[in-house]
Parts: C-alpha cells; structure tokens; sequence
C-alpha cells in the first residue's frame, strides 16, 4: 500500500486540509477508499470542514484525547523509528531530499527491517525465503545509514520457504492434496 503524500506546503491551513480530505476520499485513487475510520489527533488543521468532507465520503474522523500518545502507538513507534534510525544521522538538503530519504526509509521498514514485536520477522516478506547456506550479502541505502543482510543460496539449491533449501536433485516432487 502506497502512503498518500499531500501537496507540499510549508505553511498548511484550513483550505490546504480541505483539499487534501477530498483527495483522501477521492472515489477512483483515494487513500481512504472503502475505509470506515480516520484516527488523528487534536492539531487545529483538522477542522469541521475537513471532518465533514470525510463525513460525506462514508469515512468517520476519530479525534484522540489529548496529551495520549499511547492511543497512537504505532505511529509514535514508526516516527520514533524515523528520528533514532534515519534523520539523526542525516540533514536533508531540502524538500526533494526529505522525501526521497523517507521513501527509502519507508522501503526499509516494511520490507528489510526486522520487528521484535513480530518475533523479529519481517512486515512483507519477500518472495524468496533466507537460505542458512550460502554467503552473506549485504544491501545498503542512503549510503550505508540502512542496511539489510541476507544470504544467497549457492547455485543448485532451492528455497522453499521457512528456511528449507534442497540441492536441486534433493527436492521433494510435488504431492497433488486435492484427491
């Protein structure tokens, strides 16, 4: 799932966030298409008007108590992420920089990134399950401040998932379950 990314604005106001509801709820490309609920928090930039157009759309705002940064966890947990892991060692040179540094990121987390809350797997798996043979690799972004290792499975074996490799002459034939 793509994270919607609203029109840039260095100083955001009433009229910014109603524009940015209605692309939330747009029918066609809406981030929130077919969802019941929006959860945000008490900033001033979620008026009535941006609640209404959600309202409109099918999709119920939900306003957090203030000072509960508890109610929020898995955001307040991925920003903590972003600061500890990404921007304290990085400036960002400008906007297009930011973003392309948070795109990275955002690869990393959901795609590298081992969670210990998930028993430090990973959130979406890649199709090619780690092998235990074979050399350590090592992919890198923004220029090593992320890292990922993995290893390769030598030529001749296969991977079928939760870490079971077979040399190619080894591997189980297939067992038709349906009859």
């Amino acid at each position: 799932m793509q994270t919607p990314q609203p029109p840039p604005s260095c100083d955001p106001n009433g009229a910014w966030m109603e524009q940015v509801a209605r692309n939330l709820t747009d029918a066609q490309a809406g981030f929130l298409r077919g969802s019941r609920y929006l959860i945000h928090d008490r900033d001033p930039l979620f008026t009535a008007r941006f609640q209404a157009i959600l309202k409109s759309s099918g999709v119920e705002p939900v306003k957090l108590p203030a000072r509960s940064p508890d109610l929020n966890a898995y955001a307040e947990r991925f920003v903590r992420s972003v600061r500890s892991e990404c921007l304290a060692k990085i400036i960002p040179l400008g906007e297009r920089h930011l973003r392309l540094v948070m795109t990275e990121f955002t690869e990393h987390y959901h795609r590298e990134r081992n969670h210990q809350g998930l028993d430090n797997q990973l959130l979406e798996a890649t199709a090619r399950a780690p092998g235990r043979r074979g050399p350590v690799r090592r992919r890198e972004r923004l220029g090593g401040v992320l890292n990922y290792y993995y290893r390769e499975l030598p030529d001749g074996w296969l991977s079928f998932g939760s870490g079971s490799e077979f040399q190619t002459g080894d591997a189980p034939e297939a067992v038709d379950l349906t009859s």
